[in-house]
């Protein structure tokens, strides 16, 4: 027997091995139990980040569009869309072999100026609102009939405590404004998923609203697949026990739970701060901005901790969860640089400034792959 060439070829099967291990990514492990992702910018779904094309490419199955198709985007004026920047994107997402993910078709925060107001200049009256919505849904959903994995019908519509959100849809509507908006969507795509996503999924009163919401649809026979769990998560909320309390009660409403636009902001707040309400703006000071330089490693390693800690919790309940989705895909282009405070340094990914994966990463892969 020749040693040599038996070490040598050993050397060989354990580098291949190894190889083969550091290329398996999130897609092929947390894959197997549900659908992993993240928001894309438009640039990146432009197909102008190759960087971030390649870690899509190797950790994911799904995406959703960050931007291009909130109401804003869509039809910025009455009755003229521009579907230029959501077509990209669910080009792109057929091209990396993603499912996508529409968001979304009602939502308060950025929806055009013109939906609310009538050709007098004057607040719309309820019955045009309401034909409002249905045109929207209608087009959109029905241009992307067959390609789109499901949607986001309506987001942020209950407050913490419980009530519903006054927003102008509730204002002028009523809460039957959730239910023409499911309906619409299903009447345009019999086939297409249908979820209702919010934050601060924790708080005991958006729980037992978000459940009553549930089953009140499903009452009235109005289709609802799925709750989106909008996990803006920072090192000391929320709560995790109250967290999966609500992941676990969902489940029990008879609808798949999806853990949504998930980060984890490093960097102190304001007082006052809470929820992830967009309209949220507080002036820069440096002591909101402390580790422009990098993480000191005590820091890197918490949060190391905290975001596995949540991928635990995800994994012991792989049955109830058929979805998760990361909040961008690098340090670098995260919203939470830019809110609530303008001008920071923040950390919340899984993928650095760099694109290169953060420990935490290669945990998730050995979690999900016992």
């Amino acid at each position: 027997m020749n040693v040599s060439r038996f070490i040598f070829s050993s050397l060989v099967v354990v580098v291949s091995s190894c190889a083969a291990y550091a290329q398996k990514g999130m897609k092929e492990t947390v894959g197997q139990y549900c659908l992993i992702g993240s928001s894309l910018n438009q640039r990146q779904s432009d197909g102008h980040d190759a960087a971030a094309t390649a870690i899509v490419r190797t950790h994911f199955n799904t995406a959703v569009a960050e931007n291009c198709m909130k109401s804003e985007s869509l039809q910025p004026e009455e009755g003229k869309f521009d579907f230029s920047a959501a077509d990209r994107f669910v080009e792109y997402c057929e091209k990396n072999d993603l499912k996508p993910i529409g968001h979304c078709l009602v939502w308060h925060s950025q929806a055009p100026r013109w939906f609310f107001k009538g050709k007098d200049g004057k607040e719309v009256t309820r019955e045009e609102l309401i034909n409002r919505i249905k045109t929207h849904i209608h087009t959109v959903v029905s241009r992307y009939k067959g390609r789109i994995h499901g949607w986001d019908v309506v987001n942020e519509a209950i407050e913490d405590n419980g009530s519903f959100r006054k927003s102008k849809f509730y204002n002028i509507i009523g809460e039957e404004f959730i239910d023409i908006a499911f309906q619409e969507a299903h009447e345009a795509d019999p086939n297409v998923e249908l979820y209702y996503n919010d934050y601060s999924m924790s708080n005991k009163g958006k729980r037992d609203a978000t459940c009553r919401l549930v089953k009140h649809l499903k009452e009235k026979g109005i289709r609802i697949d799925g709750v989106g769990m909008q996990s803006h998560n920072g090192l000391d909320y929320p709560n995790i026990d109250e967290y999966e309390k609500s992941l676990e009660a969902f489940a029990a409403c008879g609808v798949n739970v999806m853990i949504t636009e998930l980060d984890f902001n490093v960097l102190p707040n304001p007082r006052g701060f809470g929820g992830a309400a967009v309209e949220q703006n507080y002036d820069y000071q440096k002591k909101y901005n402390p580790y422009t330089k990098g993480l000191p490693k005590d820091k890197a390693k918490e949060l190391n901790d905290r975001i596995f800690d949540f991928f635990k919790l995800y994994y012991r309940h792989r049955d109830k969860i058929t979805r998760i989705n990361l909040w961008g895909i690098s340090d670098a282009n995260s919203w939470l640089n830019g809110w609530p405070v303008r001008g920071r340094t923040n950390y919340p990914l899984l993928f650095d400034r760099d694109y290169k994966a953060k420990p935490v990463v290669k945990d998730i892969i050995k979690l999900y792959k016992k």
